[in-house]
């Protein structure tokens, strides 16, 4: 069997950069794409939850200090039952918080240089969240 699954939590940043992304994507695209990129994120969010190291995700010691990864949600594309979704623009930054938890601190488009959009307590110890 594999891995239990982890609590995936997201933090305030996280939460607000997830309703910019999908508020954006309705306004360009409109809501049917809206909701094909919400459940690409959302299948993103329980594949790290199942593999926090999972294939794809990628440990980013050159921008902050215990345990921060990205996973770009190209790697859950296939995943998305019956959903297409043009190629994606965005990444999860998180890392591991407490027994279980993955905590999501910011979804970035990935054009973003990391270490301007790191959330504060990211250079330092986990967080107590």
């Amino acid at each position: 069997m594999g891995e239990p699954t982890r609590e995936v939590r997201l933090t305030g940043a996280a939460r607000r950069d997830l309703l910019a992304v999908l508020t954006w994507s309705m306004k360009e695209f409109g809501e049917r794409a809206a909701l094909r990129y919400d459940a690409l994120i959302k299948q993103a969010l329980k594949d790290i939850g199942e593999n926090p190291d999972r294939p794809g995700s990628r440990a980013r010691d050159d921008i902050a200090t215990n345990g921060v990864r990205t996973y770009h949600l190209s790697f859950s594309r296939s995943r998305v039952g019956g959903v297409t979704v043009k190629p994606p623009r965005h990444l999860l930054l998180y890392r591991p918080s407490g027994k279980g938890v993955i905590e999501v601190g910011r979804i970035l488009h990935d054009s973003r240089e990391l270490r301007r959009h790191l959330p504060q307590n990211y250079g330092s110890g986990p967080s107590a969240s």
